[in-house]
């Protein structure tokens, strides 16, 4: 095969991995996870549940893409986690509650037993604290105004993060989200 045509077929199988991904958040922000299968997640994107199991193998190998493929899009670099980068991470989340869902759905379900993804969850969560914690350091140096240390408040600002997330896919018309995460920001500083 030419090395043009390797590149080609490379790249379609790319794209083709990249909408069953979509296709997977959109069906696990309907179901949930455990109500999520490969037959449906393959006839969103017109293939046989065959064919989508020879780019994901399992269904645990496509919940992990879909898991990476929203981390990659929040990526922001290690050490440069700020508030006011926090209120814009919020901001773009509001303009997504199908990733917003699908997440809360996941989150929700891997505090049960045997969930493939509560590893993932249990993780993210250690990591996302330290980087929280050192942020706020950042800005209030050792202790906040409320005298809290920042590894104190970290699990607290994680904790509205994801709260916030949760009200507003309940009642959006009633959340302002971006502005309650903004409220918060400004009770920090007090």
């Amino acid at each position: 095969m030419p090395y043009g045509d390797a590149m080609s077929t490379r790249a379609r199988s790319q794209e083709r991995r990249a909408e069953i991904v979509r296709a997977a958040l959109e069906v696990i922000a309907e179901r949930g996870y455990r109500g999520a299968s490969l037959a449906a997640v393959a006839e969103r994107v017109g293939l046989t549940q065959q064919g989508l199991l020879h780019y994901f193998p399992t269904k645990e190998a496509l919940l992990v893409a879909v898991l990476r493929e929203r981390d990659r899009w929040d990526a922001v670099p290690a050490g440069q986690w700020r508030p006011d980068l926090l209120a814009s991470l919020v901001e773009y989340n509001a303009m997504r509650p199908a990733i917003v869902q699908t997440f809360s759905a996941l989150l929700g379900e891997s505090v049960t037993e045997g969930h493939p993804a509560r590893e993932y969850f249990t993780e993210r969560y250690t990591e996302v604290r330290a980087a929280m914690a050192e942020a706020l350091r950042a800005v209030y140096g050792e202790r906040l105004p409320s005298g809290l240390t920042p590894e104190r408040a970290a699990p607290l600002m994680v904790a509205v993060l994801d709260g916030l997330q949760y009200q507003w896919l309940l009642d959006p018309e009633s959340v302002d989200m971006p502005g309650a995460f903004r409220d918060f920001l400004s009770l920090l500083g007090e």
